[in-house]
């Protein structure tokens, strides 16, 4: 029965792959066939209907809700000039130096990073950040990458991710917070070492020129002006309120809304503004819920009873137990959550995570470990994923490029949480 599950993995796997399903729809049937194969009635207890659908489908409401909230605030941050005029405020501040301004670039991108992540942090550091950098000189692979990279270093503090770890993994957010500020270090040495490293090897270049479409943020720009300096502070108010105060993560990220809203808008103009943020935030949302109720259906799936009986031996036998040996074998294995790979946390990795977590294989804590910092090289180097598209086609250049110019510092950030899982809770 386990050599069956692992062939639906396989085939669901393949399926994404060849994109012959959408994720989130192969995911959903990869979770009910699992749930007759270990022997799940149709409905009752333990059951497709009851247990795996409608449990798994709201299993991860909290976290849904945290990026909604997170998306609102983006959309905040970017209609009100917030984010562009951070960014704007770096780039002046760096003139014509190319590393200062890649590396102002690259912290302005981090601090999104804290609020939203995927498309909407590259769009709103990359829109003025990527042609800035390219006018200086620094060559079109490394802009895109340093938006990445940049995003990158803020996801250890992304709140949504917090709440999407602790409520998957059954973790409590403190224990999800206390790894993510351990993993911090390492993403932030890799960015900085991308910079400094990647924009003098690559040397510079003058070869950039505008798109015709990138006339809109610059009108837009002329007719918002600057945010006000207090408004800039909206990103690290919910951060402040989470990491520093340890305030819960929802009102956290609906304090950043507030305080946003209330130092970039006028009294009577603040109702449609807040109408029509949310709105946006609801569309930028949409696509991350969609796959967050396919994972908790999937999560629901590979923890029945059957289901855990079956894969425990074969997970079991192919799980290093040694720290020296967890290391070596996850880290060669990075590249398999590349292309929605089977360690894609936002894909079937989730259900391996379920799996590890309800075998009891390893500690909770440290299948947290594995899958924060495979979604270090996810979010950065994955051709497929929304964030890396859409800087590397702005840029002019292709996401396999970018690809293979962002992998090994990312492969480092990897190794570096693998290290802290090993020592730490093994």
């Amino acid at each position: 029965m386990g050599v069956v599950i692992l062939l639906i993995m396989a085939v669901g796997v393949a399926a994404m792959l060849s994109r012959k399903l959408p994720t989130a729809f192969a995911l959903v049937g990869m979770a009910v066939a699992i749930a007759f194969v270990a022997g799940a009635s149709v409905t009752g207890e333990e059951s497709v209907l009851d247990t795996v659908i409608q449990e798994g489908a709201p299993a991860l409401a909290s976290t849904m809700i945290a990026v909604l909230l997170g998306s609102w605030l983006g959309r905040l941050l970017d209609e009100t000039g917030v984010a562009s005029t951070i960014v704007r405020k770096i780039v002046e501040f760096g003139g014509d130096r190319p590393t200062v301004v890649a590396l102002g670039v690259l912290g302005v991108s981090a601090l999104i990073g804290t609020v939203t992540g995927s498309a909407p942090a590259a769009m709103m550091a990359g829109i003025i950040g990527i042609p800035a950098m390219i006018a200086v000189g620094i060559p079109k692979v490394t802009a895109a990458g340093t938006i990445l990279m940049g995003i990158a270093v803020g996801v250890p503090f992304e709140l949504p991710i917090w709440q999407f770890f602790s409520t998957a993994l059954d973790i409590p957010v403190p224990q999800v917070r206390s790894f993510m500020v351990k993993l911090f270090p390492f993403a932030l040495a890799a960015g900085v070492a991308y910079v400094l490293i990647e924009s003098r090897r690559r040397g510079v270049e003058h070869t950039w020129s505008l798109r015709s479409g990138s006339g809109r943020p610059e009108s837009r720009r002329k007719q918002l002006g600057d945010a006000p300096w207090y408004a800039l502070l909206t990103p690290l108010v919910p951060l402040v309120l989470a990491l520093g105060l340890e305030v819960a993560i929802i009102p956290s990220l609906l304090a950043g809304v507030l305080f946003g809203l209330v130092t970039t808008t006028r009294p009577r103009e603040m109702n449609k503004r807040l109408l029509r943020t949310l709105y946006g935030g609801f569309q930028v949302a949409a696509p991350p819920i969609a796959l967050f109720i396919a994972i908790g259906i999937l999560l629901a799936a590979v923890q029945l009873p059957g289901a855990v009986t079956a894969l425990e031996p074969l997970v079991k036998a192919i799980s290093p137990q040694n720290p020296v040996a967890f290391v070596a074998v996850f880290t060669l294995l990075v590249p398999l959550c590349l292309y929605r790979g089977p360690l894609n946390v936002f894909g079937l990795g989730a259900g391996i995570a379920g799996v590890l977590i309800a075998t009891q294989i390893y500690p909770a804590m440290a299948v947290l470990g594995l899958v924060a910092s495979y979604n270090q090289v996810f979010g950065v180097s994955d051709p497929t994923s929304t964030q890396t598209v859409w800087s590397s086609q702005y840029a002019g250049v292709s996401p396999q490029q970018v690809m293979v110019r962002t992998l090994p510092y990312v492969w480092f950030v990897a190794l570096g949480g693998f290290c802290v899982t090993a020592v730490t809770y093994l």
